[in-house]
């Protein structure tokens, strides 16, 4: 008898099964809200959740399908969403509405690095922006250079050795080793040779465990604020076990007080010392909570100064580095830039000399709006919130979303998008455009707190290469790259081989 009703009760299941899967997907047809066909239980995101295509590119592509349009409905997963295209919308929601939008959206478990200052709450982040501010000024970067500038010639130094031998590197990977020794010489205090063959393990795993999706992100899409609930976080343990150890060493070393290195653990061992830290007021007057600087919330700090400084900056010189040789023309402009410069500098590459390479800079600017690393961003709504210019509320809690490469690629605000042209970032050209159509570091009020580091880190190494070698293309190089599906942030999908040649050779 069973049997006879099981085909019956399979067909209920499955329709039962298929209805809850989708049945928000008429959300955005109901609003007169444009937007792609959702696939059940995966929403608009199913080649992403399937790692065939990293985030940034599948909403670029939802960004392109709909040129006409200033904001596009989508689902993650089953969540409706919003993705804004236009500009003076994206101003509103960045900057001018800030305090309705200034959460991330990814709810997660305060432990477990969950008050790092990327993914924080309003109150966490406002706490911890005030007071990290100040670690990034002029002042405070010139008086890291010097520590930026030996790690730097550690790193020309071993590429000088080993273009006797062998000119071919895979460019990224060689970055990498630089950009995290940088980071602890700067952030920790510690002096670390990266460049010898024990760190290719160290860096394959802090990429395995920090840098690749984790599917806990779709569960909290499919269920929004289901982590926090669980009091669970994105990170595996073993990620937050090394930050732990990591900083209960540094703190060990410093007896829990700040040396006169005035690095991010200086820092925050000022802060610890205060005890609780407020969050100032927002727009509305409205005093923020205070946040207490434990163990927990150090680690946290640690780890996104760690994985932003290392992997943003290394993957942007990879890129940059690439451009170049495909491109020696600009390649020979970009070395006439930094030869004056260093001549101008009694021969040298300063802090100074830095910022007179015009063009070093809007190679840098250009590498980023061909690349955008961090892409795509999104907030979360704090209110119900009428979009300006149109009949379309976002609810209080959905996500909406803005694609950065999507705008960067866009024929309207850049023409001919795939060549890679510095001259974009003429002064005059720059200025003439929207404030929202270049934004590789956010913008707002939440944007990257460390982009002058970054940019520094980056240029400095660049200009050194370029002072002492040619680089060019090989018959291993890629001559169109693609982007890792399986990475939070955008990067190549294929090394990339470049010769590095002395250019007294």
């Amino acid at each position: 008898m069973f049997l006879y009703y099981l085909p019956v009760v399979l067909i209920a299941v499955y329709y039962a099964v298929y209805y809850y899967f989708t049945r928000t997907y008429n959300y955005w047809k109901k609003r007169n809200v444009a937007g792609p066909t959702p696939v059940p239980f995966f929403g608009n995101l199913k080649e992403y959740t399937l790692r065939q295509k990293n985030m940034s590119l599948v909403m670029e592509e939802v960004y392109a399908e709909y040129p006409k349009e200033k904001v596009v409905g989508i689902f993650r997963m089953t969540t409706p969403g919003l993705l804004i295209r236009d500009l003076d919308i994206i101003k509103h929601i960045m900057i001018k509405d800030f305090d309705l939008f200034r959460d991330r959206g990814i709810d997660m478990s305060s432990k477990g690095l969950g008050k790092n200052l990327f993914h924080a709450d309003s109150d966490t982040w406002s706490a911890l922006r005030t007071r990290f501010t100040p670690i990034f000024t002029s002042g405070k970067l010139k008086n890291m250079f010097h520590l930026l500038s030996e790690r730097s010639d550690v790193f020309v130094n071993y590429m000088e050795k080993k273009s006797q031998t062998d000119p071919e590197y895979n460019i990224h990977q060689l970055a990498q080793k630089y950009t995290v020794s940088t980071i602890f010489a700067c952030a920790f205090g510690i002096d670390m040779d990266t460049f010898k063959n024990d760190i290719d393990d160290a860096l394959k795993s802090v990429d395995n465990f920090a840098l690749i999706p984790s599917y806990a992100l779709e569960f909290d899409m499919m269920y929004p604020g289901i982590l926090k609930k669980l009091d669970l976080s994105i990170f595996p343990v073993s990620v937050r076990d090394f930050f732990d150890k990591l900083v209960a060493s540094i703190m060990q070393q410093r007896k829990g007080k700040p040396t006169e290195r005035g690095d991010f653990m200086d820092l925050i061992l000022q802060l610890q010392g205060m005890g609780e830290i407020g969050g100032g007021k927002n727009k509305g007057g409205t005093e923020n909570k205070s946040l207490a600087i434990t163990d927990d919330v150090i680690a946290a700090q640690a780890f996104v100064f760690y994985v932003a400084g290392y992997e943003t900056s290394s993957t942007t010189m990879g890129y940059l580095l690439y451009q170049l040789a495909l491109n020696p023309t600009i390649q020979e402009k970009l070395r006439e830039d930094v030869d004056k410069a260093m001549k101008a500098h009694n021969g040298e590459i300063t802090y100074d000399s830095i910022k007179d390479m015009k063009y070093l800079d809007k190679a840098f600017n250009e590498t980023l709006r061909m690349y955008a690393i961090v892409d795509p961003l999104q907030r979360k709504a704090l209110v119900d919130y009428k979009v300006p210019g149109t009949d379309v509320v976002v609810k209080k809690g959905q996500i909406v979303i803005v694609s950065v490469n999507g705008i960067h690629h866009d024929e309207k605000y850049y023409p001919n998008p795939e060549v890679f042209d510095p001259d974009r970032f003429e002064p005059e050209l720059a200025g003439a455009r929207h404030p929202c159509a270049y934004m590789p570091f956010g913008v707002g009020p939440r944007n990257c707190i460390g982009m002058r580091f970054g940019a520094l880190q980056s240029r400095l190494a660049v200009a050194k290469i370029i002072s002492k070698f040619r680089v060019e293309t090989c018959a291993k190089t890629q001559m169109k790259l693609g982007i890792d599906p399986n990475r939070n942030l955008v990067g190549p999908a294929e090394n990339i081989i470049l010769n590095i040649v002395p250019r007294n050779s």
